[in-house]
Protein backbone atom coordinates (compact mmCIF):
# COMPACT_ATOMS: atom_id res chain seq x y z
CA UNK A 1 0.00 0.00 0.00
CA UNK A 2 3.08 2.26 1.06
CA UNK A 3 4.32 2.10 -2.31
CA UNK A 4 1.01 3.28 -4.22
CA UNK A 5 0.76 5.72 -1.79
CA UNK A 6 4.49 6.81 -2.46
CA UNK A 7 3.74 6.17 -6.54
CA UNK A 8 1.08 8.53 -6.62
CA UNK A 9 2.51 11.30 -4.86
CA UNK A 10 5.47 11.37 -7.26
CA UNK A 11 3.48 10.93 -9.96
CA UNK A 12 1.05 14.17 -8.88
CA UNK A 13 3.84 15.96 -7.88
CA UNK A 14 5.74 16.00 -11.06
CA UNK A 15 2.53 16.48 -13.51
CA UNK A 16 2.27 19.78 -11.03
CA UNK A 17 5.80 21.17 -12.25
CA UNK A 18 5.44 21.96 -15.87
CA UNK A 19 7.40 22.82 -18.83
CA UNK A 20 6.31 26.43 -19.59
CA UNK A 21 9.22 27.46 -21.91
CA UNK A 22 8.89 28.14 -25.56
CA UNK A 23 11.36 28.01 -28.41
CA UNK A 24 10.73 30.33 -31.01
CA UNK A 25 12.49 29.52 -34.42
CA UNK A 26 13.33 33.44 -35.68
CA UNK A 27 11.54 34.57 -38.63
CA UNK A 28 9.87 31.17 -38.63
CA UNK A 29 10.75 29.11 -42.13
CA UNK A 30 12.38 31.81 -43.55
CA UNK A 31 14.89 32.40 -40.82
CA UNK A 32 17.22 35.13 -39.94
CA UNK A 33 17.45 36.32 -43.41
CA UNK A 34 17.82 39.99 -44.77
CA UNK A 35 14.42 38.72 -46.65
CA UNK A 36 12.52 38.17 -43.90
CA UNK A 37 10.40 40.73 -42.44
CA UNK A 38 11.43 40.88 -38.19
CA UNK A 39 8.95 43.59 -36.87
CA UNK A 40 6.21 41.61 -38.58
CA UNK A 41 7.34 38.28 -36.78
CA UNK A 42 8.16 39.57 -33.23
CA UNK A 43 4.51 41.30 -33.06
CA UNK A 44 2.36 38.49 -32.06
CA UNK A 45 4.94 37.08 -29.71
CA UNK A 46 5.13 37.35 -25.98
CA UNK A 47 8.35 36.08 -24.63
CA UNK A 48 8.48 34.79 -21.13
CA UNK A 49 11.98 34.02 -19.08
CA UNK A 50 12.51 30.47 -19.95
CA UNK A 51 11.89 30.70 -23.53
CA UNK A 52 14.89 30.16 -26.47
CA UNK A 53 15.16 31.96 -29.89
CA UNK A 54 16.86 30.04 -32.29
CA UNK A 55 18.44 31.68 -35.24
CA UNK A 56 18.82 29.88 -38.31
CA UNK A 57 21.25 31.24 -41.29
CA UNK A 58 23.53 30.89 -43.52
CA UNK A 59 27.30 30.71 -42.59
CA UNK A 60 28.36 34.02 -44.59
CA UNK A 61 26.07 35.55 -41.79
CA UNK A 62 26.09 36.71 -38.09
CA UNK A 63 23.95 37.55 -34.86
CA UNK A 64 25.13 40.03 -32.29
CA UNK A 65 23.75 40.57 -29.49
CA UNK A 66 23.40 44.44 -28.78
CA UNK A 67 22.61 47.29 -26.22
CA UNK A 68 19.90 49.62 -27.48
CA UNK A 69 22.04 52.75 -28.71
CA UNK A 70 23.90 50.30 -30.94
CA UNK A 71 20.75 48.26 -32.29
CA UNK A 72 19.61 51.96 -32.86
CA UNK A 73 22.55 52.74 -35.17
CA UNK A 74 23.78 48.95 -36.48
CA UNK A 75 26.62 49.52 -34.44
CA UNK A 76 28.12 46.02 -33.75
CA UNK A 77 31.84 47.36 -32.54
CA UNK A 78 31.23 46.69 -29.32
CA UNK A 79 28.75 43.59 -28.82
CA UNK A 80 27.57 42.16 -25.77
CA UNK A 81 27.04 38.66 -27.79
CA UNK A 82 28.48 37.17 -31.36
CA UNK A 83 27.65 33.93 -32.79
CA UNK A 84 28.15 33.08 -36.35
CA UNK A 85 27.73 29.36 -37.04
CA UNK A 86 24.35 29.33 -38.98
CA UNK A 87 22.11 28.00 -35.82
CA UNK A 88 22.41 29.59 -32.51
CA UNK A 89 19.72 28.89 -29.44
CA UNK A 90 19.83 31.74 -27.57
CA UNK A 91 17.78 30.59 -23.81
CA UNK A 92 16.10 33.64 -22.30
CA UNK A 93 16.54 33.52 -18.62
CA UNK A 94 15.99 37.16 -17.29
CA UNK A 95 13.64 39.70 -17.88
CA UNK A 96 13.70 42.88 -19.89
CA UNK A 97 14.57 44.08 -23.75
CA UNK A 98 17.10 41.47 -25.77
CA UNK A 99 18.38 43.59 -29.07
CA UNK A 100 20.23 41.29 -31.65
CA UNK A 101 21.52 42.52 -35.03
CA UNK A 102 23.12 41.14 -38.19
CA UNK A 103 26.80 41.52 -38.21
CA UNK A 104 26.68 43.04 -41.57
CA UNK A 105 26.15 46.52 -40.91
CA UNK A 106 24.41 47.35 -44.12
CA UNK A 107 21.82 44.33 -43.88
CA UNK A 108 21.04 45.95 -40.07
CA UNK A 109 19.91 48.89 -41.74
CA UNK A 110 17.70 47.38 -44.25
CA UNK A 111 15.51 45.53 -41.01
CA UNK A 112 18.06 42.48 -39.86
CA UNK A 113 17.63 43.11 -36.30
CA UNK A 114 15.15 42.55 -33.41
CA UNK A 115 14.35 43.65 -30.46
CA UNK A 116 12.33 41.15 -27.99
CA UNK A 117 10.49 42.27 -24.71
CA UNK A 118 10.84 39.37 -22.18
CA UNK A 119 8.01 38.97 -19.59
CA UNK A 120 8.40 37.24 -15.76
CA UNK A 121 10.16 37.36 -12.32
CA UNK A 122 13.95 36.81 -13.29
CA UNK A 123 14.02 34.18 -10.37
CA UNK A 124 11.71 32.10 -12.41
CA UNK A 125 14.82 30.62 -13.99
CA UNK A 126 17.67 29.80 -11.32
CA UNK A 127 21.00 30.12 -13.00
CA UNK A 128 21.47 26.12 -12.00
CA UNK A 129 18.66 25.63 -14.22
CA UNK A 130 19.99 27.86 -16.99
CA UNK A 131 21.76 25.50 -20.01
CA UNK A 132 25.65 25.95 -20.95
CA UNK A 133 27.24 26.22 -23.56
CA UNK A 134 28.26 23.15 -25.79
CA UNK A 135 32.53 22.99 -25.62
CA UNK A 136 33.60 23.99 -29.02
CA UNK A 137 31.10 26.68 -29.60
CA UNK A 138 31.80 30.07 -30.98
CA UNK A 139 28.65 31.11 -28.31
CA UNK A 140 29.17 33.09 -24.92
CA UNK A 141 28.83 30.72 -22.29
CA UNK A 142 27.22 32.91 -20.03
CA UNK A 143 24.18 33.70 -21.98
CA UNK A 144 24.05 30.78 -24.39
CA UNK A 145 24.02 27.36 -25.48
CA UNK A 146 24.42 25.34 -28.34
CA UNK A 147 22.16 23.50 -30.65
CA UNK A 148 22.68 20.73 -32.76
CA UNK A 149 23.68 22.08 -36.30
CA UNK A 150 20.81 21.81 -38.85
CA UNK A 151 19.49 22.93 -42.21
CA UNK A 152 17.53 26.60 -42.57
CA UNK A 153 15.36 24.33 -44.39
CA UNK A 154 14.46 21.85 -41.53
CA UNK A 155 12.16 24.29 -39.60
CA UNK A 156 11.14 21.86 -36.82
CA UNK A 157 10.29 22.96 -33.48
CA UNK A 158 12.53 21.46 -30.71
CA UNK A 159 12.37 21.67 -26.65
CA UNK A 160 15.72 22.38 -25.14
CA UNK A 161 14.60 21.12 -21.80
CA UNK A 162 14.60 24.37 -20.24
CA UNK A 163 11.66 23.88 -17.54
CA UNK A 164 10.39 26.96 -15.48
CA UNK A 165 9.97 25.72 -11.85
CA UNK A 166 7.87 28.19 -9.68
CA UNK A 167 8.70 28.29 -5.75
CA UNK A 168 5.52 26.76 -4.90
CA UNK A 169 5.76 24.19 -7.45
CA UNK A 170 8.81 23.16 -5.86
CA UNK A 171 7.65 23.16 -2.55
CA UNK A 172 4.99 21.43 -3.75
CA UNK A 173 7.12 18.24 -4.62
CA UNK A 174 9.58 18.86 -1.28
CA UNK A 175 6.50 18.64 0.58
CA UNK A 176 4.86 15.09 -1.01
CA UNK A 177 8.42 13.15 -0.86
CA UNK A 178 8.25 14.22 2.71
CA UNK A 179 4.84 13.29 3.35
CA UNK A 180 5.95 10.04 1.26
CA UNK A 181 8.81 9.71 3.22
CA UNK A 182 6.98 9.58 6.95
CA UNK A 183 4.19 7.55 4.98
CA UNK A 184 6.49 4.91 4.42
CA UNK A 185 8.47 4.85 7.89
CA UNK A 186 4.58 4.23 9.44
CA UNK A 187 5.01 7.50 11.81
Amino acid sequence: MEKVLLSCLLLFAFVVVSCSATTYTVGDTSGWDISTNLETWVADKNFKVGDVLVFQYSSSNSVEEVTKKNYDTCDTTNVLASYGNGNTSVPLTRAGDRYFVSGNRLYCLGGMKLHVHVDGDDTALSPALAPNAVAGSDQNPATTFQQSPSSKKKNIPVSNGVVNFTPDALNLVYFALIAATFGMMHI
